[in-house]
């Protein structure tokens, strides 16, 4: 059969015609009709208020003020609908905007435009384009399915509550860039994610009892997301919790549809954004964070909410050349200005006096901030002229409050954006938090020599109270139980916690910071009351004296309630801070206002007046420069791990021949893997056997899970072949100190390696230096390395007085530290004379006595600024082998200079010469000699398969065993570990004696006597051609302490021979009486075994 479209020739004129048919400007008469009887309801609509408010006698005012507010409506309505498809037109067209539009404000410009180190994540953003509709789907299942239940249930009246729409749209949420922290904290990853969202999402809701319907169609949503990925631990999935929040509020607009229009009305819509804009603070904007942990066992109170940074003191001093609002006659007669200031740091607030008609005002007012991120939160600083009506914008200014944590005092003048004119004069203080009260009485009597125009004296310490939870309050009347809720006082600030419904036991988890102008004679004044404020549940009165006498300032318990029932309880930890400006803190010197300024002073005027008046009315010292670096605490706190790869055995033969008919050799090489950096040693030729005796060392910072992977490979032509591989936890490593070893290796069927690994013990004893020089003399590596003698820390703070280029200009300096072949390079400092960087390196030291550091500073790794170079026997010389000062700097001004600190800590080894303990079995000069290592013994021309050792009256086979007992589970447990045999008086695992030509398949077995019915008798698994077996097994038995202590241990370790073999089963055996042991701590050693009589 034949339609119009597969044969338009047969479909004659009805083809051609059909097309004509939907022009057809004909319509039935009936839609006419509809639309002419529309056009007349409206009309009639529009003229009805008219003619009611004349039949009633109403003031035409009425009817003007509902058209003013009809018509704001509906210009408020349109212009969001515009700003909303403007929104989604340049999130669509970026690139256009971004690259065709030349001259676009920097303030347009996405992020990753403006920094370079904000990252584009097209791909990110792809992903979620693909992914959107499917949250969507997720989105809707969770309003119709979770949460439209929840509310129905809620309320009578919200009990035909539905959702009638849930469309997100096609907008998805964009990613504009990311930006990556990782400089601040090794435990932890930050991002900075700048969130754009101009969606066409569309939800609507319908209470069909009332008959109303409300809804949103259109969402903006701009800001900063920064999340938090801590701690970095060493399982999966790598991270223990993820904490996200707004540093600043988001900017956010939403189209309302429906009953809530009412919401565009003017004012309503204002105060409509602002009440969802504060329930989204309440819990993702700072201080507030929201935490998602993601493994157990995690201490998500102190992630949720952390001790802050630090505080801020602010000194709002005076300004400079503002803009002149109040003009006279239209602008024709300029006038002044009547201005305040309102700071900003986060959601803390300040607003300044205002002082009259002056466009140089001076406040003079102090203020306190605490900061909980840095870098990322800033101090936005808006001034205004004050008026009856709108007060008038007269400027603003930001600063990044890192820039105050690393100079810790800033002195200077800020230009204010977007306004013609201005300028403002801060001092800016970071307060450090200690955690003892040593300088207490100090900082209580600099605060009292401060003089503010403000009410509240500066702080001497901070407060943090995290409220958690509460148990067995009392219960209302008709044993009903409370809503309790918690108010918390100290002085004249009182704050109040979340209400928690319907229980006795609640759980706040709230967290509450207060200042503390002198800790010695405040109280904490805790109120636990029912949700009307009227029923009290508890009371407790905490003086802070109690906190000054606890370890750290610190109270982390149960606090039993006054006033309240017998077994009412209140958990809760508090932590004090002292808050100590640093003494070699120096302000940077405040650069005048600008030219111009309406004030008619010089730059000197300037100068002598900032002197004279100092911080606040404070009389201000002559800035000086620190004398001392102040490095993070936990500079100089990384280890050295030394790692001799000694031999292996048995491994696998790769490089087989006819088809793997005849068995081969291998040539083995091993990979070493830590902390990102990667050793191989050399590749031996066609051996099973190899001995590399080669020496690793590398520094390590103790970060938790970390691991030391062994990887061995065959080398050949095309891919090498894989012969095993281990890993061993650093941890471990630590805790031992030192290991000497043999590792069987995973995923092959034969093969082991020796491994002797040390976490070098660093000391500052001088005398000590020698003996470990003199052991490096006596030791040799086919490697080539020389054991290093030490470590040297390197710290690069700050230098002053840099040159000027060439062409006048301040320089970008960098600084490269080198010492013999390893060099190192710090940032590149914005344009300065006195640039700061910050930063600490660390290198392995051969022998300090011969080496020199050196020290270099260039403009951007070009022109040379000067140089300088340490003698490390200098820093032997000083007291702890630290050198911390200011050093002239050659090739540069007689005035540049650098501060270093410079540490040397000595790498002391077990296998060094030791000192006998005076007194100790010996004379105390004697010296004990530890042999050194050699490797002779290892020649495979001296033998064949696994080595023997020879048994003579000074060897005897050893098992390491733990006995203990456990109050907790009422059990005695026994954990046999491992097998080694004693040489001499010296303990060095050597092999057990082989049981056959084959070697040894050993197994240890015991029973606890006296036990006629062997119920107590328990074996390990048996280690198959191992000489040096690892078992690592734990046996529980069920008895009383009493009972434990009756027992003898009755142990063998035996070799698991064939059934039909006469080869000798016992290797050795022991008993133990438990009686003699200390089983309530546990006992973990090496007990010699006895050899079978012959």
């Amino acid at each position: 059969m034949h339609t119009a479209d597969g044969d338009p020739d047969m479909s004659g004129g009805t083809a051609r015609t059909a097309p004509a048919a939907p022009a057809s400007p004909s319509r039935p008469p009936s839609e006419g009709a509809v639309s002419v009887l529309w056009s007349f309801g409206k009309c009639l609509a529009a003229l009805l208020p008219v003619y009611l408010a004349g039949y009633y006698g109403f003031s035409i005012s009425l009817v003007l003020l509902g058209l003013m507010i009809y018509m704001g409506y509906k210009h408020g309505r349109q212009e969001k609908e515009m700003r909303l498809k403007s929104s989604m037109y340049l999130l669509e067209n970026e690139m256009e905007f971004t690259t065709q539009k030349l001259f676009r404000t920097r303030r347009d410009l996405p992020p990753w435009v403006s920094f370079p180190d904000v990252e584009k994540v097209e791909w990110l953003n792809k992903i979620l384009q693909q992914a959107w509709p499917f949250v969507g789907q997720y989105l809707e299942k969770l309003l119709v399915g979770t949460i439209a239940p929840a509310i129905r249930a809620s309320s009578i009246h919200l009990q035909t509550l539905n959702f009638t729409k849930v469309n997100l749209g096609e907008k998805a949420l964009k990613l504009v860039g990311v930006k990556a922290h990782t400089e601040h904290d090794k435990r932890q990853v930050m991002l900075d994610l700048y969130l754009s969202y101009a969606g066409d999402v569309e939800i609507n809701v319908e209470i069909k009892k009332y008959f109303c319907k409300a809804g949103v169609k259109g969402v903006q949503l701009h800001g900063k997301l920064r999340v938090i990925l801590e701690p970095l631990i060493g399982d999966v999935p790598l991270v223990g919790a993820v904490t996200m929040f707004f540093i600043r509020r988001p900017k956010l607009d939403i189209n309302w549809t429906g009953l809530t229009n009412l919401l565009d009305i003017p004012g309503l819509n204002a105060m409509s954004d602002t009440m969802i804009m504060d329930a989204i603070a309440s819990h993702l904007v700072l201080p507030n964070r929201l935490t998602i942990p993601l493994v157990a066992d995690l201490h998500v109170a102190q992630l949720r909410s952390p001790l802050p940074r630090g505080v801020v003191r602010i000194h709002l001093l005076e300004a400079e050349d503002l803009t002149a609002k109040d003009t006279v006659i239209k602008g024709l007669i300029d006038g002044k200005s009547d201005p305040y200031a309102v700071l900003r740091v986060g959601t803390q607030i300040f607003t300044s006096h205002h002082v009259d008609s002056n466009l140089n005002p001076q406040w003079r007012e102090m203020y306190e901030v605490i900061v909980h991120e840095v870098p990322g939160q800033e101090l936005e600083v808006e001034v205004f002229d004050k008026d009856p009506d709108q007060d008038d914008f007269l400027g603003r200014a930001k600063i990044d409050l890192d820039i105050v944590k690393k100079a810790r005092i800033v002195d200077d003048w800020f230009n204010l954006r977007d306004v013609g004119s201005g300028s403002v004069h801060l001092r800016l203080e970071w307060l450090s938090l200690l955690s003892s009260a040593d300088r207490l009485s100090e900082v209580v009597q600099k605060n009292q020599n401060l003089t503010a125009k403000t009410a509240d004296a500066p702080s001497a310490a901070i407060l943090a109270i995290y409220l958690d939870q509460a148990y067995e309050l009392p219960m209302r009347k008709g044993n009903k139980d409370p809503s309790p809720m918690v108010q918390i006082s100290v002085q004249d600030t009182t704050k109040e916690s979340k209400t928690c419904y319907g229980t006795n036991s609640p759980v706040w988890e709230d967290a509450f910071t207060f200042f503390i102008q002198d800790p010695r004679k405040q109280d904490i004044d805790i109120q636990v009351k029912d949700d009307d404020r009227s029923l009290s549940l508890g009371s407790l009165i905490i003086p802070l004296n109690r906190l000054l006498e606890s370890n750290e300032l610190t109270l982390d318990q149960w606090f039993q309630l006054e006033n309240s029932g017998s077994g009412s309880r209140l958990y809760a930890k508090i932590v004090l801070r002292i808050l100590w400006l640093s003494d070699d803190a120096s302000p940077t010197t405040p650069s005048p206002p600008p030219s111009g300024s309406g004030s008619g002073l010089g730059q000197g005027d300037v100068a002598s007046n900032q002197n004279s008046a100092g911080s606040g009315g404070l009389t201000k010292p002559q800035p000086s420069r620190p004398q001392n670096t102040t490095p993070d605490p936990e500079f100089a706190t990384e280890g050295v791990l030394r790692i001799h790869l000694v031999e292996a055995q048995n491994l696998i033969a790769k490089d087989n021949f006819m088809g793997g008919m005849v068995k081969g050799k291998s040539d083995p090489y091993v990979k070493i893997r830590v902390a990102g950096i990667t050793f191989r040693s050399h590749t031996i030729k066609e051996n099973l056997n190899p001995v590399w005796n080669e020496l690793y060392e590398v520094i390590l910072t103790q970060l938790p899970g970390q691991e030391v992977q062994f990887e061995l490979f065959d080398k050949d032509i095309d891919q090498d072949d894989f012969l095993g591989r281990f890993k061993l936890n650093l941890r471990d490593i630590i805790s031992a100190q030192f290991i000497d070893t043999w590792y069987t290796l995973n995923d092959v069927k034969s093969g082991r390696v020796h491994l002797v690994m040390e976490w070098l013990s660093r000391v500052t004893d001088l005398p000590r230096l020698e003996q470990v020089l003199q052991y490096q003399s006596q030791q040799s590596y086919q490697n080539k390395v020389v054991p290093s003698a030490a470590v040297l820390f390197v710290y690069v703070e700050r230098a002053h007085g840099l040159p000027l280029k060439k062409n006048g200009k301040e320089p970008k300096a960098g600084v490269e530290v080198t010492l013999k072949n390893m060099s190192y390079k710090t940032k590149v400092c914005e344009r300065s004379t006195s640039p700061r960087w910050d930063e600490a390196f660390h290198f392995l030291v051969r022998d300090p006595r011969d080496e020199t550091l050196t020290v270099k500073l260039s403009h951007s790794w070009g022109q040379t600024l000067g140089s300088l170079t340490v003698l490390l026997r200098e820093v032997l010389s000083e007291s702890g082998l630290v050198l911390d000062q200011w050093f002239k700097l050659d090739g540069a001004l007689p005035e540049s200079q650098i501060l270093l600190r410079v540490t040397l800590k000595i790498l002391d080894t077990q296998l060094a010469v030791c000192r006998a303990t005076p007194g100790a079995g010996g004379d105390g000069g004697v010296e004990q000699f530890m042999p050194r290592w050699d490797p002779s013994h290892l020649d495979l021309k001296h033998r064949s398969g696994f080595p023997i050792a020879a048994d003579n009256g000074n060897s005897a086979s050893q098992v390491k065993l733990t006995i203990g007992y456990s109050a907790d589970e009422n059990r005695l447990f026994i954990i046999v570990h491992s097998c080694r045999k004693k040489m001499g008086s010296l303990y060095i695992r050597r092999a057990l004696a082989a049981c056959s030509k084959d070697g040894a398949d050993p197994y240890v077995s015991f029973v606890l006597l006296p036990d006629k019915k062997a119920t107590t008798k328990r074996r390990t698994a048996t280690k198959k051609r191992d000489l040096n077996p690892e078992f690592n097994e734990r046996f529980d038995f069920d008895f009383t302490l009493e009972e434990s202590m009756q027992k003898r241990l009755d142990l063998s370790v035996k070799h698991s021979g064939s059934f039909m073999s006469r080869e000798k089963e016992l290797i050795g055996k022991l008993q133990v009486d438990l009686d003699q042991i200390d089983l309530k701590a546990g006992v973990t050693q090496w007990y010699d075994l006895i050899a079978e009589s012959t």
